[in-house]
């Protein structure tokens, strides 16, 4: 998990979005480098997010008016880990700090993991090790390598041994992948195992599938799925298609879904499969135990998933909204104009299949019978909150997606869901309750797990699928409901098992399990959820902070949909 810490909500030292446009502006003539044109206004400052990310030179000075060497000296003497010390220098100094998960340098393709430490949005080297602990703990010893010459002037670093893990490897870069558009990306991307296998493993369950049910093969174009890995290989645990959210009105019964969208079935059929391993540690029985996915933290009693298992989420498209930008959109006084920007990397929502910027005159979100948020802003909403959402919140820590692989790999590059996971919450950490954070997914274009799967945009299907189950549900999006011609109906109301009412009957039946009995005293579906004190306080958060940056508020559904009981 990447943790950040160092500097307030507002007061962090991360760079501004004027500092960034600086420094990334391409000059016009005339002007020197790195000046920025005075037709620039400030709006315009935060689209410094459409271009690369520009490294500052080596050696910068980062020395505060005083270190304490007490604190190096333990790190020097072994007295403190890598992790830790970092963390502490990012106190005394004000810098922010986060792990990110990369990729392994020099073509290792065995099971390593790999992290980089980012310092105020540096990216230092590449540590790898076998387990993500290791990992990052050779990442933050090769970030204090660079980092403690500058802050005493000469070597500081403890004796060679002290950290375990495969020795750093030089990363080659490709010689044809810089190019104004794309950022120069390392020649071992493309040869990740995760990028062949994740594909692989969606394309052989969707020819399972579909094999049984060929009638609605045609779904398949906008396909979802979680993927999880472990050392012996990758396995499908929840899938998702859909293109629309319904057209009906809020449901006072919680037996309706309202967004369909394939990336959003494919999540709350995650949420299944959490539920299905929850009640399996709970249930007092070993050899389940030891079958479920989590293991439990014994000072915080919650639960994560255990250090072998990591989680990949596939898209056969991008999803819609802000990581849909146009690849050759650039921040050019002269030939863009500050609304347009406004309206690319903005909040989103969607209105019967259609997408709109919330800053957009042509949609009516007070006259919509059901809006909901795009994919590209619930994709980052779960990325600092979590997949799991607000209820199994309540029984788990934070559980986050190690990369996300989009199959078009048509497209050309991933700036758009770069700039929308990512960037757009850059500085937040800082002001996240324990546990949250942004967790920066390593995004890759990969091979499609579909091919000739066409589909016109009309198709009202949704299917959903989770590890465990029998057969498909098809729902009909518009409708939000279960189809007569489902494989799987849960009762003659026509719910689908997605649906609100379904996942708080799983909540109960786990927390009678866990003997919570604070969480079965809840009289109502939001009751719940909104005891989910440190989740509700990173969301509020989260959405403040979107606002605060300028990309729009969060449209939030009718509170009538939340306030059923079972």
């Amino acid at each position: 998990m990447a943790w950040a810490q160092g500097g307030s909500f507002c007061g962090s030292r991360g760079a501004s979005f004027a500092h960034i446009l600086k420094k990334n502006s391409f000059s016009p003539p005339g002007l020197p480098a790195g000046s920025v044109a005075p037709a620039v206004s400030e709006v315009n400052n935060r689209s410094n997010l459409l271009e690369p990310a520009c490294q500052p030179p080596p050696g910068r000075d980062v020395r505060p008016k005083s270190v304490p060497r007490e604190l190096i000296d333990r790190y020097k003497c072994g007295e403190t880990h890598a992790v830790s010390a970092l963390y502490q220098l990012s106190q005394v100094l004000q810098f922010q700090i986060e792990f990110r998960e990369t990729v392994t340098t020099g073509n290792v393709t065995s099971f390593y993991f790999a992290f980089c430490a980012m310092i105020d949005g540096v990216r230092y080297k590449t540590g790898m090790g076998a387990t993500k602990k290791a990992a990052k703990a050779q990442a933050a010893q090769l970030a204090l390598e660079d980092l403690l010459p500058t802050l005493d002037g000469g070597s500081l670093l403890p004796e060679a041994g002290v950290l375990e893990g495969p020795p750093p490897l030089p990363v080659k870069e490709s010689q044809f992948m810089g190019s104004e558009t794309q950022p120069r990306r390392a020649i071992y991307e493309h040869k990740n195992p995760i990028n062949e296998h994740v594909p692989q493993a969606v394309r052989e369950l969707l020819c399972r599938l579909m094999a049984d049910y060929p009638e609605f093969s045609a779904c398949r174009n906008t396909v979802a799925a979680f993927v999880t890995q472990t050392p012996t290989g990758f396995e499908v645990v929840a899938l998702g298609t859909g293109n629309f959210n319904t057209k009906e009105c809020a449901a006072p019964n919680g037996r309706v879904l309202h967004d369909s969208h394939a990336v959003v079935t494919a999540r709350r059929s995650l949420m299944r499969y959490l539920y299905r391993h929850l009640l399996l540690f709970f249930s007092k029985n070993r050899s389940l135990e030891e079958k479920s996915i989590f293991q439990q933290d014994k000072s915080t009693m919650l639960l994560s998933l255990k250090s072998h298992i990591s989680l990949h989420l596939y898209m056969n498209q991008m999803p819609k909204g802000a990581a849909q930008i146009p690849s050759n959109l650039r921040l050019k006084p002269l030939s863009i104009s500050a609304w347009e920007v406004n309206n690319q990397i903005s909040l989103h929502v969607t209105v019967e299949g259609k997408v709109f910027s919330v800053f957009s005159p042509t949609v009516d979100l007070a006259a919509s019978k059901l809006v909901s948020m795009s994919a590209s802003d619930k994709i980052t909403q779960w990325q600092v909150l979590g997949f799991q959402g607000a209820l199994l919140s309540h029984f788990t820590e934070p559980i986050y997606v190690s990369s996300i692989l989009v199959g078009n790999a048509s497209r050309g590059d991933v700036r758009g869901m770069e700039i929308a996971v990512n960037q757009r919450v850059d500085g937040i950490t800082p002001s996240l309750p324990m546990y949250y954070c942004v967790y920066r997914p390593q995004i890759s274009l990969v091979a499609t797990a579909c091919p000739g799967g066409g589909v016109t945009h009309e198709l009202r299907h949704s299917l959903n699928w989770s590890q465990g189950d029998v057969s498909l549900e098809v729902v009909d999006s518009l409708g939000g409901k279960t189809v007569q011609e489902s494989p799987f109906k849960s009762g003659p109301a026509m719910a689908s098992r997605l649906c609100k009412a379904a996942m708080l009957s799983r909540f109960n039946l786990v927390a009678k399990e866990a003997q919570r009995q604070d969480l079965l005293a809840t009289v109502s579906y939001r009751e719940s959820k909104m005891m989910a004190k440190p989740y509700q306080e990173a969301k509020s958060v989260l959405r403040s902070y979107l606002a605060q940056k300028g990309y729009g508020c969060w449209v939030v559904k009718p509170p009538v949909s939340d306030h059923f009981r079972m």
